[in-house]
């Protein structure tokens, strides 16, 4: 039996040098033994002996274990350096032993190791600084965390990079890590009494925490999820939550209550005037560069509509939304725009309003891949309100420019019908604007083989506050479905 002594509880170099020469010296895992410090070998361990012969070959181990075993020697278990050491005794044999996910060895490593970057993680999120002044360090930034593996020495180089400007030092019970500007050093640990209880700014930064809380976004399992409250006694915002939870719905009330007003409707005519100065997208204006080249397939037009910038909705989008279908659709439904989900996924009617327009077409029996999807503009409009981006309705200019996409889509389509979702879309379509109630569930000629019917968009259904109306109108976009369906009947499920 064999003993290799190491310095404190994270030593990896320590353990790595130990491990190499009980390897060469085929020392077994069962024959190993480590003590931490100050701690007593066991009576029958001897010292593992300092030096190895000349001759002995290094260790061959894949690429990813140093950085797993450094890991596993931060976890808390008090045989992580007996099972790093079995891992490496195993690897001389089983080159692939890594690559076993099923292996028990494998699974406890991968299992550890994930402790340790989780706990290092809320290292990184919960140490909270205090600022004193020292005589001999000036401003000095001090931080008391408890972390519950031995992640300190893992972590530590997060704060100096992040921190470098400063003067900081973070206490824990077992380790204490301090940045001098320079130099990163570890010291022994230390006890909470030595930390600041405050500071001068603590209470500025426990106003700004309660200015940004949310109320309409409140979900305490979530939050203790990711900020479990064996942390809480180390963060002065804590003390906050708890009273914030408590007073959410009534402040929920009260945002609602205040929330910011819409455009004014001179604000809104000046945008349309705007857009309407821009030139209007003939031929291959729309793709921004210079191109007048009509596009030849439904993939040259989505590649060029990506560089769209004929009007001023593409700069804060994050991208363009083209239209989504075979290139032999027999119908193309047209919405008004991408919403925000769209406009984050790149498809269109992937959100709420989708998931409506799914359904409407699934109780008709309409298969969407046989049909394709697109808008009437290709960008989202929207209105930055907090952290949320609210929908804004597109005006007549930027409906007008965009309209040179749709017509591209229809002519490379060729599609029998067009299906208008909502007033945007039929007057994307037709050129003019018109009512809904004028036009809904009629079939318009557009031209000797082409039809039209007009219908409300899904979105219309999700803002119905009231549930006989909501299912009322339902049950009508869905019986406009069923029409669609009876006009083209190779839409239906199964039909190819």
């Amino acid at each position: 039996m064999y003993n290799a002594p190491l310095a404190f509880p994270a030593d990896f170099d320590g353990w790595r040098d130990a491990a190499r020469r009980a390897l060469t010296l085929k020392v077994s895992p069962e024959e190993m033994s480590f003590t931490i410090g100050e701690e007593a070998p066991s009576l029958f361990a001897e010292p593992l002996p300092d030096t190895m012969p000349a001759d002995a070959p290094q260790p061959s181990v894949p690429k990813a274990f140093p950085d797993l075993a450094r890991k596993l020697i931060c976890h808390a278990d008090p045989d992580r350096f007996v099972f790093a050491y079995r891992l490496l005794w195993r690897l001389q044999g089983e080159k692939r032993l890594l690559e076993i996910a099923s292996d028990r060895d494998v699974v406890r490593a991968t299992e550890m190791e994930k402790a340790v970057r989780r706990d290092s993680h809320k290292m990184k999120a919960f140490v909270r600084f205090r600022e004193i002044e020292d005589a001999e360090l000036g401003r000095h930034s001090v931080a008391w965390f408890e972390p519950f593996h031995h992640t300190v020495e893992l972590t530590a180089p997060f704060f100096a990079r992040r921190f470098a400007g400063m003067v900081w030092t973070i206490l824990t019970p077992e380790r204490t890590a301090h940045w001098n500007g320079e130099e990163l050093a570890f010291l022994p640990g230390a006890t909470r009494d030595m930390a600041p209880s405050d500071d001068d700014m603590e209470a500025l930064w426990l106003t700004y925490y309660a200015s940004i809380f949310n109320p309409a976004r409140l979900k305490v399992k979530a939050m203790t999820a990711e900020m479990p409250k064996k942390y809480w006694a180390n963060m002065p915002e804590t003390a906050l939550v708890k009273p914030l939870i408590a007073g959410a719905e009534a402040a929920h009330r009260r945002m609602l209550e205040t929330q910011p007003t819409l455009p004014s409707l001179r604000d809104e005519r000046l945008k349309e005037r705007r857009a309407m100065s821009l030139p209007r997208m003939e031929k291959g204006q729309g793709s921004g560069a210079g191109d007048d080249k009509a596009p030849g397939t439904i993939g040259e037009a989505r590649e060029q509509a990506a560089h769209c910038r004929a009007c001023p909705l593409w700069e804060p989008a994050t991208q363009t939304v083209f239209g989504k279908g075979p290139e032999d659709a027999p119908v193309i439904f047209v919405g008004e725009q991408p919403g925000d989900q769209e406009d984050i996924a790149g498809e269109p009617f992937v959100g709420p309003a989708g998931k409506v327009f799914d359904q409407a077409l699934a109780a008709a029996g309409i298969d969407r891949s046989q049909a394709y999807v697109t808008n009437a503009v290709k960008h989202f409009k929207f209105e930055p309100r907090g952290k949320r981006r609210i929908h804004a309705k597109p005006n007549t200019g930027e409906i007008t420019v965009c309209r040179w996409w749709l017509d591209q889509e229809r002519r490379l389509i060729a599609p029998k019908l067009i299906v208008a979702l909502g007033a945007t879309a039929a007057q994307a379509v037709l050129g003019k604007t018109v009512t809904i109630k004028a036009t809904r569930s009629m079939l318009i000629d557009l031209d000797a083989a082409t039809k039209l019917i007009v219908t409300v968009h899904p979105s219309y259904l999700l803002r119905l506050p009231d549930e006989a109306a909501r299912e009322r109108e339902t049950k009508a976009f869905r019986a406009d479905m069923a029409l669609v369906l009876e006009t083209v009947p190779e839409l239906a499920v199964g039909s190819n």
